[in-house]
């Protein structure tokens, strides 16, 4: 089942604001999927999703590897039958800014800050679709 990026339906907002595991999909530079476990924010208004990660993560490497200024990834949820996919393209932001928000959103949906890190970064995707039944 599709959904609007932009205006989610409240139930797939709230499958989006509750505390999960996700997992994000991104290619390796041979075209096969890396796929690790993250926590993902998404923040319908903008049309983004964030990971934080460290900077020297397989998963950094690989949106930093790809052609064309980003890299095409997936973020994913599921819970019993409920699941929710969004997708889109990808970039590493570093900006002390872009690494606070995605930190503060971290903290609202999973309840916890995460420890200081002067290696975070940002996976930002700009999302163009969103999928699933929540």
């Amino acid at each position: 089942m599709s959904h609007d990026v932009l205006n989610p339906t409240p139930e797939y907002l709230a499958f989006w604001r509750e505390r999960h595991v996700c997992t994000l999909t991104t290619p390796r530079p041979d075209g096969t999927p890396h796929v690790v476990p993250v926590g993902v924010t998404y923040d319908p208004e903008a049309g983004l999703a964030r990971v934080i990660s460290n900077k020297h993560s397989k998963k950094v490497r690989n949106v930093l590897a790809a052609a064309g200024g980003g890299a095409r990834v997936a973020v994913c949820q599921m819970e019993g039958r409920r699941w929710a996919t969004l997708e889109g393209r990808a970039v590493i932001r570093t900006d002390e800014a872009s690494v606070a928000e995605a930190v503060a959103r971290y903290a609202e949906r999973y309840g916890r800050t995460p420890s200081p890190n002067p290696d975070r970064v940002v996976l930002e995707i700009t999302l163009d679709r969103a999928m699933g039944r929540a």
